[in-house]
């Protein structure tokens, strides 16, 4: 059967923090994130199936992404556990804040999103790569073969 590659593209906007950065991105500050989501699977063969000749409905990897990612983290401000805005948080004064256990740079936060979106898929389908721009010309890629 014949593996056909899906892409849905997402955009939203996140803050964070990299605690102990050397760099002007220790400070808050935030991107207008863009993420591209490939899924690979074969197209669906059986004529009763109204999804025929789809390999994924696109409202349907639309609904899982935007569901599990995009109201999770929109407008959301990022900070590793253990920064020192942690208990500005905590104190609710930051009223959409997530606490992770890692730097959430790009690329650890592509990992996150490759995690929850892969426990997600249906049998059938496999997560084949992320690509999620932080800035127009500066971008992270997570492809499974390399995480095998």
């Amino acid at each position: 059967m014949s593996q056909i590659r899906l892409t849905k593209e997402f955009t939203f906007e996140m803050a964070h923090v990299l605690s102990g950065y050397d760099g002007p991105c220790a400070n808050i500050h935030g991107h207008s994130y863009k993420l591209a989501v490939t899924v690979i699977g074969s197209p669906v063969n059986d004529v009763a199936n109204p999804k025929l000749g789809m390999v994924m409905d696109f409202s349907d990897l639309k609904r899982i992404v935007k569901s599990k990612v995009i109201e999770r983290f929109d407008h959301i401000l990022l900070l590793r556990k253990g920064t020192d805005l942690s208990k500005l948080a905590e104190s609710g004064h930051l009223t959409k804040t997530e606490l992770v256990d890692y730097q959430p740079t790009c690329e650890n936060f592509l990992l996150h999103i490759a995690q929850i979106i892969s426990a997600e898929l249906p049998d059938m389908l496999k997560l084949h790569h992320l690509k999620l721009h932080e800035t127009q010309t500066s971008y992270a890629e997570w492809y499974a073969s390399d995480n095998a």
